[in-house]
């Protein structure tokens, strides 16, 4: 397990809306490298790169048309390996974002698997045996290939599923196990191109998809088993790399498949739904202020996981990503200062997702871009200054708006506002970073009344408490101690802390 995880910090990068550094609208890895200091200035000591590989762009570069190649409009490879180099002087890891379940169809491999005539790649991809034979339990595209069959897509119709095999063959005429050598040859390739990425200076990997990879393997047996031999890979040839799944399953991502950590992300009304999204856009979650919320459910799902996992690796939770709609469409502002301080005291890796430090806004009217839909409004360009395009480009237009409100915040109006996101997003990440107990392997005691709010927890000789409601609140504890941190007015006296509406407070014991 490498070392440095236990005191990371990410700060998620969406490279195209970052910042633009040569005009042309689109942000650009030299724009990233140029704001390395700004990333360290957050506390972030770690970035996870979105794709940044040669693509069409169908799906924002999820859908990879060459995985050794950045994309040109980022910049180049040595433009890459100068951005590895230029955060490691700064002391920050890059992760980059691994697409191992598909690709774009216009791939190389995917352009020689249509063919009708047999090659290496003809198995890399799964592929029915007759256009008439497209079985409707899997998503396929039928009847575009000079080839005589049908293959199946991981998600868009422009991202044909690499072939790593089935679990469980229910047509034999056309699936192959996973142990055949052509299905473990997809396997060898994907290594591959993260042996490539490693010796050019990478720090490791999110993957995507993460537990998509076999076929009618509901229980993720084989696909644990890939990622298990991905894992001693790593162990062997690359110890400091790590990896973080989008998975949401610690117990299969963590314990069978190795993974280092393991997104705790809106997935299937998990306990991040419960915390934060509940309901309609959040009425029901536990930080709404209107009491709705029940933190015994995020609990009784969390802890058992946490438990489970906390020897083998570290559940992440993340402020947001490209894919969910941003926090500030749901949430009001003291509630989202107080999901801050809850995100970043808890055990395992935090993510912060970019433009989440000043409360940047979802922008739900936007058309689709590049594959966004309901996704586009979160990623749109980083507000960095009141000057044009609020600082992302110089370009006459970005390729998507910034926020046109003239209350936009940004970078340049939020860092010395004494009241604004960005100080307690900035201010948590320093008190994790200072204290042992508040890093990703510290303990933690989690306590609430049989689901009711307010609530606390205690790791180490810290304990916070919430008290997320729009109402003056009292939590009965035996704690008490120093003030480290405040949101809101509390008051310690006769085995209470009384807290004000929307408050937290950290004591040391």
């Amino acid at each position: 397990m490498p070392k440095w995880l236990n005191d990371a910090v990410f700060y998620e990068i969406y490279p195209q809306s970052f910042y633009d550094s040569n005009g042309d609208g689109i942000g650009d890895i030299n724009g990233i490298t140029e704001k390395l200091d700004y990333v360290k200035g957050l506390g972030c000591n770690a970035i996870w790169l979105n794709p940044v590989y040669d693509s069409p762009f169908m799906d924002a570069g999820y859908d990879v048309r060459n995985y050794k190649q950045v994309a040109a409009r980022y910049g180049t490879n040595e433009d890459l390996v100068n951005l590895f180099n230029e955060a490691h002087k700064k002391g920050i890891k890059i992760l980059l974002d691994l697409v191992p379940g598909h690709t774009s169809d216009t791939h190389p491999w995917f352009i020689e698997a249509k063919k009708a005539a047999k090659s290496e790649y003809s198995n890399r991809y799964i592929f029915t045996k007759s256009v008439w034979d497209a079985p409707p339990e899997y998503r396929m595209m039928c009847g575009i290939c000079e080839r005589n069959g049908n293959y199946m897509v991981n998600y868009f119709s422009s991202q044909p599923a690499l072939n790593y095999g089935f679990y469980n063959i229910t047509h034999p005429e056309w699936q192959l196990p996973c142990d055949h050598p052509d299905c473990l040859a997809t396997v060898e390739a994907i290594k591959d191109i993260m042996r490539f990425w490693l010796d050019k200076g990478a720090d490791g990997f999110r993957v995507d998809m993460a537990d998509s990879l076999v076929k009618n393997d509901d229980e993720k047996i084989a696909t644990a088993k890939i990622w298990r031999g991905v894992r001693d890979m790593l162990d062997a040839e690359y110890p400091e790399a790590a990896m973080v799944s989008e998975w949401c399953s610690p117990d299969r991502a963590i314990v069978n498949a190795g993974f280092h950590m393991d997104f705790y992300l809106d997935h299937q009304g998990n306990g991040y739904n419960t915390l934060f999204r509940s309901g309609e856009w959040g009425d029901k979650a536990v930080f709404n202020p209107n009491g709705k919320g029940n933190v015994k459910a995020f609990a009784d799902e969390y802890l058992p996981a946490y438990e489970r996992s906390k020897g083998c690796g570290y559940i992440s939770f993340m402020t947001n990503n490209h894919d969910m709609p941003r926090v500030t469409a749901y949430l009001d502002k003291q509630a989202i200062k107080l999901v801050n301080a809850f995100i970043f005291t808890m055990p395992g890796v935090p993510f912060l997702y970019y433009g989440d430090e000043i409360g940047m806004r979802y922008q739900s009217d936007l058309v689709s871009k590049e594959g966004g839909f309901s996704r586009t409004g979160s990623r749109t360009p980083m507000q960095w200054n009141s000057g044009k395009n609020l600082g992302f480009s110089t370009g006459d237009e970005p390729y998507l708006p910034v926020d046109k409100n003239s209350d936009a915040p940004t970078v340049e109006n939020q860092q010395n506002d004494e009241d604004s996101i960005y100080k307690v997003v900035t201010d948590m990440i320093s008190l994790r970073h200072k204290y042992d107990d508040l890093k990703g392997n510290g303990e933690l005691e989690f306590v609430y009344e049989d689901g009711k709010i307010p609530f606390f927890y205690k790791r180490g000789n810290l304990v916070m408490f919430f008290n997320p409601l729009g109402k003056e609140s009292v939590i009965n504890t035996n704690y008490n101690g120093e003030k480290i941190y405040e949101l809101g007015c509390t008051e310690f006296s006769d085995g209470k802390v009384k807290m004000a509406p929307q408050s937290f407070v950290m004591i040391k014991v």
